[in-house]
């Protein structure tokens, strides 16, 4: 029994009109107060305390800067908690959805520029449609399609690929973006030897900071204690160290070649991309001019074209000569009066010349100046204040290219979301509605793709900090929001120093957890096709990263293709009658056959991919036993038939009556009957011949077959 106080702060949603309850689902946390407010304003300062440091890693591991990560933290936390069904579901920024994002979009755009922001906007708004298009339609089921066994293949490649992806940074060396994430891997493993050890410090002890604070105390965020310590540290060390310099302060031919030709490519490019605009206006201009001459337009479109292959070309180039250039590792001969500071290629300083001691990279070319970077990399500058709020850049020239993915993440990310609602909900008895959940994921993202945010989902970490700091409704995540904005109002000058090693030692600590290798083991021993499943999504997922998407539809396919395999031929049993009076597989248990009838059972349903199976087995069956002029189906199994199963049996009792073989069904379900009954079929067979349990139709074919009196291998034993 509830106290008056007690029942003040319980949600009263008996009362509430089930069309409001439906369109505004948060008004199932009121009437709201006392006890349940101070409860979800703690859990909210968790969260979020855990939220804003991961939200910053998991941006940079979707190919953002680290602050896009604070704006998907913010609005879609609030909006999923509104509209969702679950009341301790953390949503934002998580691992696996940011590596798909950054996987889906790093052949389109170059990592961490404009168009891969505003392609990462505009996938967002492309998930949150396909999420909200789902719920509104009913359509949650369609997450059944990723099997179980599918997602936990593709969790632990990911969980590892993410893992990998974030050594870089940890060792402080830089990482290329190819088609083969394998060999940018090595890439990687090559340059261990040039290990930034400041960079490698402060990864390790990030990494020993948030361990041992998860063992020993874990109601203490050890996340947030991690990214404190180690910022002061960034700040009071100077970790960061940057210069900017002319080009002709690089003292290498090579280098100075190939920086002369990223110079001459980008004005190339700036070129190609005016005479693109100007073509495009005029193709545009011409096309809604009816009189326009079509062989004038086909000319128009054929050059316009031919400009975009071209600007592609040589901003490939640009890419591809921008990492070669961040490869080189130089030392500084620093400035005196006669000479500005030179760079020069690592052991390469003239005699004479003393570097000051440091390894310098290019860190970024433009047409008249480069950066360098001779230390840790850092956070660096966080716009303070709020996202604008604007409509994504929408091209429907990516819409196609980029359809696939979104539908990935969608399900994906709605798959992680769902299973950590109903594991929160298994313990806190509340109802989850996976329909209104896709609602709340979809407008998520929408309202999040409106203020510049990435792809969210639901989070397994945060989730269970929520719920194990004692988050009673959704307004946890509200907290969260706040704290969230007051972050990026007032608190991101604070974040500069930041190291990088430090985000990347964040995720390395969050997918961890998300490597399973005896779930993989487990799906194995449940049926082998699903471990066949399992380990060929994981190895398709390693084999084609970046492309991520394409392993997990690799093991969705092979999964649905192995259930129509086993569907194809199920199990057939001839069945005896046992000692027990039961009946049972005969050839399991050794059982004599039946000279008046051949009893058959079908396990399975009946349909398109398994008729030929289920009329090669029955005739076989016959055939083994031809003294039976009985035939007796049973159907307890079939749960299904479709029109391809109903023409099979038509033509079965046919052709078994031509035979002089009486075909006899027993246990049919009732939608099995309704098909034979909408067709004709239930008339053609007979009443007679369709009965209830086997038992009754085996005494219907020993009561009426003739001259067999005696003792029967499959009579029934109350007519013994």
């Amino acid at each position: 029994m509830l106290n008056a106080r007690d029942a003040a702060n319980e949600p009263d949603t008996m009362t509430m009109p089930p069309l409001l309850q439906r369109f505004l689902p948060f008004l199932r946390w009121f009437p709201y107060g006392g006890t349940a407010l101070r409860a979800d304003f703690i859990a909210g300062l968790t969260v979020a305390l855990v939220l804003v440091p991961q939200s910053m890693a998991y941006a940079q591991l979707a190919g953002l800067p680290a602050y896009y990560g604070l704006y998907a933290a913010f609005l879609p936390v609030a909006v999923a908690a509104l509209w969702g069904s679950s009341n301790q579901l953390g949503t934002g920024p998580v691992a696996v959805v940011s590596l798909l994002t950054a996987s889906s979009l790093a052949p389109f755009a170059a990592v961490g520029s404009e168009q891969f922001v505003a392609l990462a906007i505009m996938l967002a708004l492309m998930v949150g449609l396909v999420q909200l298009a789902l719920g509104v339609f009913k359509l949650g089921v369609v997450v059944n399609f990723l099997s179980h066994p599918v997602i936990v293949g593709f969790t632990n490649a990911a969980a590892m690929i993410i893992g990998l992806s974030q050594v870089n940074k940890i060792i402080g060396v830089p990482m290329g973006r190819s088609e083969s994430f394998i060999a940018d891997i090595w890439g990687v493993a090559k340059l261990v030897g040039e290990t930034h050890l400041p960079s490698l410090a402060m990864g390790v002890a990030a990494i020993v900071i948030i361990w041992g604070v998860r063992k020993k105390v874990p109601k203490l965020p050890g996340v947030l204690i991690a990214v404190a310590l180690t910022t002061v540290i960034s700040w009071q060390i100077g970790f960061e160290r940057n210069m900017t310099a002319r080009l002709d302060q690089v003292a290498d031919v090579e280098v100075q070649a190939q920086l002369n030709e990223f110079v001459r490519t980008q004005a190339r490019i700036a070129e190609l991309s005016e005479q693109l605009a100007a073509k495009s206006t005029d193709q545009k201009a011409m096309q809604k001019n009816p009189d326009a001459p079509p062989h004038e337009v086909a000319t128009l479109i054929y050059e316009t074209e031919l400009l975009k292959l071209q600007l592609k070309d040589r901003e490939e180039e640009n890419r591809n000569r921008n990492r070669a250039l961040r490869s080189f590792v130089f030392e500084m001969v620093p400035a005196n009066g006669e000479r500005p500071a030179m760079f020069y290629i690592q052991g390469r300083v003239p005699a004479g010349a003393e570097a000051e001691g440091h390894r310098w990279h290019i860190a970024r070319t433009s047409t008249s100046e480069l950066k360098f970077k001779g230390g840790g990399d850092v956070v660096g500058n966080i716009p303070e204040g709020l996202p604008s709020v604007a409509l994504p850049k929408f091209s429907l020239e990516m819409l196609g290219s980029l359809l696939s993915a979104a539908i990935v993440i969608s399900l994906v990310g709605f798959m992680e979301a769902i299973s950590i609602a109903k594991a929160i909900a298994a313990k806190t008895k509340d109802k989850i509605n996976p329909n209104q959940e896709l609602i709340g994921q979809g407008l998520a993202n929408i309202v999040g793709s409106l203020t510049q945010a990435f792809p969210v989902s639901g989070s397994f970490s945060r989730s269970a900090v929520n719920i194990n700091a004692g988050a009673k409704t959704g307004m946890s995540s509200l907290f969260t929001a706040l704290i969230v904005l007051v972050t990026l109002l007032f608190l991101t000058p604070l974040l500069y120093h930041l190291p990088q090693a430090v985000l990347a030692a964040v995720i390395i600590m969050a997918v961890i957890g998300l490597i399973n290798f005896t779930a993989v083991k487990h799906a194995w021993h449940a049926n082998r096709h699903d471990g066949i499943a399992s380990m060929v999504t994981f190895v398709a997922t390693l084999a084609f990263a970046p492309h991520l998407d394409k392993g997990i539809m690799v093991g969705a396919g092979l999964a649905i293709g192995l259930y129509l395999y086993r569907t194809m031929s199920p199990r057939v049993a001839i069945l005896g009658r046992f000692a027990d009076g039961t009946l049972r597989d005969a050839k399991v248990n050794n059982l004599p056959p039946s000279d008046v009838v051949t009893a058959v059972r079908f396990d399975g349903r009946l349909y398109f991919a398994n008729v030929s199976y289920f009329e090669e087995t029955i005739l076989e069956a016959v055939a083994t036993n031809p003294k039976a002029p009985y035939l007796l189906i049973v159907g307890d199994a079939i749960n299904e038939m479709d029109a391809s199963g109903e023409e099979v049996i038509h033509h079965l009792v046919s052709r078994l009556r031509d035979g002089k073989v009486t075909v006899v069904f027993s246990g049919l379900k009732k939608q099995v009957i309704d098909v034979m009954r909408a067709t004709g079929l239930f008339d053609y067979i007979g009443v007679t011949n369709i009965h209830a349990t086997a038992d009754q139709a085996l005494a219907y074919i020993y009561a009426n077959a003739s001259g067999q009196t005696g003792e029967d291998a499959l009579r029934p034993v109350a007519v013994l």
